[in-house]
Formats: C-alpha cells, structure tokens, sequence
C-alpha cells in the first residue's frame, strides 16, 4: 500500500517520513487511530516504505523520496503481503476445542480481508473468519511465535517488521513481549495499531512511541467516496458529515444508500407528538426488524440532522453548505424543539447507539427511547414534522 492510498493524515506521512529522514524512528511504534481513520492502511504503506529497495537507494544519496515505488520486489511482495521481513498478529479464535491458533493459521483470510476491507474494524473482521458469538484473542502461543519469528534474521529487507494489529486483545500474555520490544534484535521494527489506548497493557505503552491520528477531515472524506466508491458529490458530503469522519461508516451507510431516512424520522416524530401510542408501536415494531446497523445508522443521521438544525438555529440561518432537504428538516427541527430539548436528544441517541452496539433488545430500546422523546418533546406539541 502507498502513503497516497491512505485517506488524509498528511501530517503523519510526514512525521514518519521525517523519523525516518533523520534518522529517529523509534524501533516500536504505536498508531493509535480512531475506528475509520486509517491507522491499519498507514501501517501497511509506512512497512512498504521501510521495505522499499529506492527508498534505501535514494535515502543514502541524501535524496529522500516521498514515496515507495510500488515496482521494486520488495514493494510487490510488500503490498500483495507475501514479503518474508514483514509479519502480522491480530486477534484469531480456535476453530476447535484445545485450539492454539497463531494469525498466521489465518494469513489467507486476513489478506483477502485487507484487501476487500483496509479501513475495517474488529467486529468486521470477526464476522468474515465466521466466528460467531467467539472472542478475538492474541494468545501466550502467539507471544511466543513472535519471540521466535523476530529472533532470526532478516531474508531480503534491511527491517524485520511486526504489524500488530488491536494490540488491546492481548491479555497479560503481552508480558512476554516486553524484553523483546525494549531490547529488539537490531534493523527490528515494530509497528502496533490501536483504537483504544486505554486497554493496552500499561508495560507495552510505556515502551513504545505513540503517534496519535486524527480523524479524517470531512472532505478528505468525501473525496475519497467519491473517487473510491463511485459516489456523487452531495451524497459524499451528506455520508462523510453524517459518520463523524468515519470511513469505515460511511462505506457501511452506503450499502442502505436508498433508505427514506427523513421519511422514516418523519414518522416517527409525529407518532412521538400527534398520532400517539398506536402509531408509537407499530413504528416501534417495524425499526426493530432491521438489523442493528441499521439502526444505528438511523440514530446517527438522526443525531447529524440536530447538529445542522443547531448550526443552522446559531448561524441565524445563513448556511451555504448544506442540502436543501437538510435544511428545510432542520428549520422544522428548530420549530419543533428548543436548543436544551435538541441537545439533550443527542445525549440520548448517543446512549442509544451505544446501546445497540452491544446487543442491547431493540424494540425494548426504542420504546424506551420514545417515551424519552415525548417528555422532551411535549413543551412543544403544537410544532409537528410532517
């Protein structure tokens, strides 16, 4: 993969490009990115850099390039995956009973994966090896499998490379890796990518250098939907701005590109505030069929919708970058409820998606969050979304 594959972080590519230039690239890296911002595609294009045979050449002319290649043997092998100096861990789970599976039992899936799915989350990765209701998990077996991999010396690259990926799914069996990563063989690099910081073993971090990305601007966003995914220019807008600058969300919303959203909200709104309990049931009802993702997709544009509404109400109206669909809903939002009524919904949608995202019963979830609209929402019955 190329730096100019991975979705904005301008500054970072620079940063790493810069270690490296200079000569002060840590040997243990942690890339703590956000779901959706990139962190596992910008490992995979920095391991190609640090691979790539011009990079070598040039860097020792004092000519330092920009990017890999993407033509010399190393950056082949390096983007197909298949180079022998650049390994991968990520969580894995026993197929069956008495199991100690290693990633790289799984290698073949996991390429596939990456390439179907760079920006992808653990959840989706799961679901494509089938595991069902089973945990990921980055085991003492495979603590001990690096130990050794790392331990011999390199095949073609002047690097041996580790990319471990959710280094927060190693238990205390990451203890194993502490000598290793404070004391590495020499030419050995290891590159840890992250979405929680927080669960990482405090003796890992404090051995690592950590860079921290950003999410992706919304433009960035919307361009790369645009040139990646085929999508037309307002509705890259309308997905990046919705997703919170989460590409992985957006690539998601995308696949219920046709859903009547505002219809569907429209419903529900005047069920809440005129038509009354029957009408709250049966919508009740019918957004529990869908699945969770759905759902949660809903809560969001749901919750983007109250966010323009409040820009919109602090602009005095004047806003040029929104849609006009979006606009004449967030106008009957601001008719509907008060600033503390719009914040204090978003508060709830936001439990709500939480709620949802760990299996939480949906239509027990949406009555309760209905009766939590009306009382929000009852000062101000007489102003109806229809």
């Amino acid at each position: 993969m190329l730096f100019s594959q991975v979705i904005g972080q301008q500054e970072i590519k620079a940063k790493l490009r810069n270690l490296v230039e200079h000569n002060r690239l840590s040997h243990a890296l942690l890339l703590n990115a956000p779901e959706g911002a990139g962190g596992m595609p910008l490992a995979l294009a920095f391991s190609q850099f640090m691979v790539c045979e011009r990079v070598s050449e040039e860097n020792s002319k004092n000519n330092f390039p920009l990017e890999s290649c993407n033509i010399c043997p190393s950056c082949v092998k390096a983007a197909q995956m298949i180079h022998p100096d650049i390994h991968y861990v990520y969580p894995v789970i026993s197929r069956k009973s008495g199991d100690k599976p290693v990633s790289a039992d799984f290698i073949s899936e996991w390429r596939e994966f990456i390439s179907q799915f760079p920006y992808g989350a653990i959840f989706d990765w799961l679901q494509f090896i089938q595991a069902d209701n089973k945990q990921g998990n980055i085991s003492a077996h495979e603590c001990n499998e690096i130990n050794r991999k790392l331990s011999l010396k390199s095949f073609e690259s002047g690097y041996k490379i580790l990319i471990m990926w959710m280094p927060e799914y190693l238990g205390n069996e990451g203890n194993k890796l502490l000598k290793l990563i404070e004391e590495p063989p020499p030419d050995t690099l290891f590159i840890l990518v992250t979405e929680n910081e927080a669960q990482i073993l405090p003796t890992i971090l404090s051995r690592v250098q950590i860079i921290r990305l950003p999410r992706p601007s919304v433009s960035d966003i919307k361009e790369a939907l645009i040139e990646r995914a085929g999508v037309s220019p307002e509705q890259a807008r309308q997905l990046a701005a919705v997703n919170e600058q989460n590409y992985r969300e957006a690539l998601r919303q995308l696949q219920h590109g046709q859903d009547d959203w505002q219809g569907l909200l429209r419903e529900w709104l005047n069920a809440v505030l005129k038509t009354g309990p029957i009408a709250q049931v049966k919508w009740v009802e019918e957004i529990s069929k869908s699945g969770r993702e759905k759902q949660k997709q809903f809560l969001q544009y749901f919750g983007h919708l109250l966010e323009q509404a409040i820009r919109l109400r602090m602009s005095e109206g004047v806003l040029t970058d929104m849609a006009e669909s979006e606009k004449d809903f967030a106008i009957r939002l601001n008719k509907t409820a008060d600033l503390s009524a719009q914040q204090a919904i978003v508060k709830e949608l936001n439990k709500s998606i939480y709620f949802i995202e760990r299996n939480a019963h949906a239509k027990m979830l949406f009555h309760a969050l209905t009766i939590r609209l009306y009382h929000i929402l009852s000062t101000r019955e007489e102003a109806v979304v229809t």
